[in-house]
């Protein structure tokens, strides 16, 4: 893929993700790995619905700057991921209403943060760390997130929104609306007593589809 196209990928994407109301007004972020090494990344204030593809955010391979608008204030959390999994090509933050929702619950779990209702969030996600609440911006989210060895592929931040890392973009979108359906489901389930997958069935899947588990 060349640049252009992988900018209006991005682009197109993240409007998608906009138009369906799972991330609103100026929230949000996005990223991708480059052929060269570097990174495009969604610019600070920006709004998913409108990104113009000239003007991502461009890093070079060393993660300087070399062009486009200033990115996002979350670039700690992007980098976190980039650097602790050798395999992220794209990482997704949204604020997506359904999953915020669900790390308020109490009775949430912390270390796998889905409850298995579906089979499809196990096979896209693994398990989901459930992070505390940071300031928006804080380097800090990176620092959890390099303290997690590259054993998640996504975590969601507290009273914040959840942050997916891809092997490309397409696949990181693709997870994070997975992550927001099943946290939907779990809010419209709450208080139903739902039959859940049995921890035998959640192993066949692990097995079978080669989840990173644990």
């Amino acid at each position: 893929m060349t640049e252009t196209q992988l900018r209006d990928q991005i682009c197109l994407l993240a409007q998608s993700l906009f138009a369906r109301g799972l991330t609103g007004g100026s929230t949000g972020n996005i990223s991708a790995r480059t052929a060269e090494g570097g990174l495009l990344v969604s610019p600070t204030g920006s709004c998913f619905g409108r990104l113009d593809p000239a003007r991502l955010s461009h890093f070079d391979a060393d993660m300087r700057l070399i062009d486009g608008d200033k990115p996002t204030k979350e670039m700690p959390l992007h980098a976190a991921f980039y650097e602790s999994r050798a395999r992220t090509g794209a990482v997704v933050h949204l604020h997506a209403c359904h999953s915020v929702a669900w790390s308020m619950m109490p009775e949430v779990d912390e270390d796998n943060f889905l409850p298995p209702l579906t089979p499809y969030a196990i096979m896209k996600l693994g398990k989901v760390k459930l992070l505390p609440f940071f300031l928006p911006g804080d380097p800090a989210m990176g620092a959890a997130i390099k303290g997690l060895a590259g054993k998640r592929s996504a975590v969601m931040l507290a009273n914040h929104g959840p942050v997916v890392a891809g092997k490309e973009v397409e696949a990181a979108c693709n997870a994070i609306e997975e992550l927001e359906d099943t946290a939907r489901l779990a809010m419209l389930m709450r208080g139903f007593n739902p039959r859940m997958l049995s921890a035998e069935q959640v192993s066949a899947l692990v097995e079978k589809f080669d989840v990173q588990w644990d």
